[in-house]
């Protein structure tokens, strides 16, 4: 299963719902090679290969977002806008702006949307693009490539507030969705992602007494989910 997610925008404007029920409604797409990104710091730039799925011409829209978290800008984004034709694949470029060496990996986001053309005059249509949203991290340069950062995760229960405090230099994806164990408590997390240095706090509803262990669901370097993971609780007075 993959973490990539798919954000869909109806460009309406001010449409009938006469028009919603009897135009045509058109869909336009851009596709990623991958469903993250890497910039390693050594290497100063990274790429990523999309295509035009639609049966026409497009501007593929190419837009870097930063985290709450974390908004200070690292990287351009080249070309921000091109056209691409049909079944063809455009190459987009991450280039690193930094202005001092990472100390740990940072998390962006970067959005692909295909911005359909024009249609022909003499039928009501409704354009909607489908937007890409991909995680993009930056990996400094000398820090081992973990396969399995998450396992560096530490968890904590006080009272029914759990913790889980990430002091690696790696970022955590995870499904929002944890269970306490053996007890099979569910918990919701704020967020799928974990950053250096943070740790985040959740509510755990019904009795936890007993609880030694936590089942995640992990997301790979890649973006894809993996098997699930246990990991154990270290239970505080609360």
């Amino acid at each position: 299963m993959s973490f990539l997610f798919n954000t869909v925008t109806a460009l309406l404007g001010g449409v009938s719902l006469s028009l919603l029920l009897h135009g045509n409604v058109l869909a336009d797409g851009m596709e990623p090679e991958t469903s993250v990104v890497i910039l390693y710091e050594e290497n100063g730039e990274a790429t990523i290969n999309v295509k035009n799925t639609d049966a026409g011409p497009a501007l593929l829209h190419s837009v870097i977002q930063n985290l709450a978290e974390d908004p200070e800008p690292l990287l351009i984004v080249t070309p921000p806008i091109a056209r691409v034709e049909p079944g063809e694949t455009q190459l987009v470029r991450f280039i690193a702006t930094l202005k001092e060496p990472l100390k740990t990996q940072r998390l962006k986001r970067v959005t692909f949307e295909g911005i359909p053309q024009a249609r022909a005059e003499g039928r009501a249509t409704i354009g909607i693009t489908i937007r890409q949203d991909l995680p993009l991290i930056l990996h400094p340069q000398g820090l081992p490539r973990l396969e399995e950062p998450w396992k560096l995760l530490k968890w904590t229960l006080q009272g029914n507030r759990l913790a889980v405090q990430n002091d690696s230099a790696y970022v955590v994806r995870l499904g929002l969705q944890v269970q306490l164990l053996p007890a099979k408590r569910p918990a919701i997390l704020s967020r799928t992602y974990v950053l250096p240095g943070e740790t985040l706090w959740t509510t755990v509803e019904g009795n936890v007494a007993g609880v030694n262990a936590v089942e995640i669901q992990p997301a790979t370097v890649y973006g894809y989910s993996t098997s699930v993971y246990q990991a154990p609780v270290a239970v505080e007075a609360g």
